[in-house]
């Protein structure tokens, strides 16, 4: 292991369009700030990147010193791999471009942009593409675990409708990647996470959405839980793949539509996108309406970009947040009565447990097609713990995963892998289940010292954990 020289940092930053920051340096403390502020740790150098060429610099200079080395996009992953100690930080928050051909329906998405960028773009356009729930999430990292979101019933995963990536690999080539080139390494980061390399530009797909969806939210009383979660179990089964209701068990925070009288009160909330045409609307979410006696109801057109940003302020950057996760078939009862023991033990305002619907267009791919293979899920399950006062992590961290053990006999087994903590290492075969095998081997023909290990790491074949 190497340490850094002053003469190696400088003749690194003269190769450099971007900046490298070290310890010291008037804004290395706000460079090394990622969401979840359970993560504390202090690289050596953070690169600013600018373009593919300061990547390939940066990529080469970690190579060469021997030290850790993590990349960063959008800094949300729940992780924090995007940070390292004592290593250094491929940091791609400066690479924001967003490129839209509306002609033919083509993206072009630099590795720093956020889901808002995408969709103040996209959505000039009437265009979009799935994508997740918080527009402050990066698309890099969010897409290269494979992505879901309220559109994926229609259009099916991230993964599902990236064409192509340009990737700077372990030996700083830089290749494309699509069916047509590079077709082993296109299989692998559509689902494998930033285990092969950094990717410098993503080609998605894009599909005619908005400018305005039908949805809101649907907020009921906990007591309702149980009754309103069969109800929605049976509406799964004919409800068409452009409508997409997901569940969110919490305490009710202060939304205006909510008497102030509900506020902190246990609710189960749920939130609904209609993305057909907006006069079918009502009819559309009529079947929610029906599942139980609200406290309080908002729904209505409203633009996608505007619906795709209504989460941001429970999910704001700064809070300490721990997550458990699984992947299910079904909502069956021993489940919701473990949701309902659960949610009588919140400790915090803040934890929630939701159950993301999918399954529509994400199950009419094969599983073994790319690197996600989870393709018989139909719910993405996240118990997601978040609080402000460290001195509340061990009762925040043991509510989160007493539940995930209680309804662990209810799941598939799988699991998604960027609702991986970074304790759940032991995790990363079960993300990938029978995709493992070929991983490893695509991971050892273009990583095979495991330079890109600071993450859900696939080691390549002869490489013990931690080696490079």
């Amino acid at each position: 292991m190497s340490s850094l020289s002053s003469e190696s940092v400088a003749t690194l930053k003269s190769a450099l369009r971007g900046e490298a920051l070290q310890p010291g340096d008037a804004t290395y403390e706000e460079a090394r700030q990622i969401w979840n502020a359970m993560i504390e740790r202090r690289p050596a150098l953070i690169v600013r990147c600018r373009g593919c060429a300061d990547v390939r610099q940066t990529v080469a200079f970690a190579r060469e010193t021997g030290l850790p080395l993590a990349v960063r996009g959008g800094g949300h992953n729940i992780a924090g791999s995007a940070l390292c100690d004592g290593g250094i930080v491929i940091d791609l928050s400066p690479m924001k471009s967003v490129r839209v051909e509306p002609a033919t329906r083509r993206a072009y998405v630099e590795p720093g942009a956020t889901l808002g960028d995408f969709d103040h773009e996209a959505q000039a356009f009437g265009l979009a593409t799935p994508l997740g729930i918080n527009s402050t999430t990066g698309v890099a990292g969010l897409t290269l675990g494979g992505g879901f979101g309220w559109l994926s019933r229609r259009f099916g995963m991230s993964v599902d409708n990236l064409v192509a990536a340009d990737i700077v690999t372990a030996d700083g080539d830089l290749l494309r990647a699509s069916a047509d080139e590079n077709a082993d390494l296109f299989w692998a980061i559509r689902g494998g996470g930033g285990n092969f390399g950094v990717v410098t530009m993503f080609e998605f797909a894009l599909h005619p959405v908005g400018p305005e969806i039908y949805g809101g939210l649907v907020v009921l009383p906990f007591d309702a839980a149980k009754e309103a979660l069969v109800k929605y179990r049976e509406a799964v089964e004919t409800m068409p793949e452009d409508l997409t209701v997901w569940s969110v068990s919490r305490l009710a925070p202060p939304l205006p539509f909510l008497p102030p009288e509900v506020h902190g009160k246990p609710i189960i909330a749920f939130a609904i996108c209609y993305s057909g045409p907006l006069e079918n609307g009502p009819n559309a979410v009529e079947v929610v309406r029906r599942f139980g006696k609200p406290y309080g109801e908002h729904l209505g057109p409203m633009p996608y970009a505007a619906w795709q940003q209504a989460f941001d302020p429970l999910l704001t950057p700064g809070a300490r947040n721990y997550w458990k996760s699984h992947n299910l078939a079904t909502l069956p009862d021993g489940l919701i009565d473990t949701l309902t023991d659960a949610i009588a033990t919140l400790p915090s305002p803040q934890c929630e447990i939701f159950f993301g619907q999918i399954g529509g267009a994400t199950l009419r791919v094969a599983p073994d097609a790319m690197a996600y293979p989870n393709r018989d899920a139909l719910y993405v399950m996240n118990v997601h713990g978040r609080w402000t006062d460290p001195a509340d992590d061990a009762r925040c961290v043991a509510w989160a995963r007493d539940f995930f053990e209680a309804s662990a006999p209810y799941a598939l087994g799988s699991v998604y892998v960027n609702f991986l903590t970074d304790d759940e290492r032991t995790r990363v075969e079960a993300a990938y289940g029978p995709n493992m095998d070929r991983l490893v081997a695509v991971k050892t023909r273009y990583d095979p010292h495991n330079l890109f290990r600071h993450n859900q790491n696939i080691r390549p074949e002869g490489s013990a954990e931690g080696s490079q």
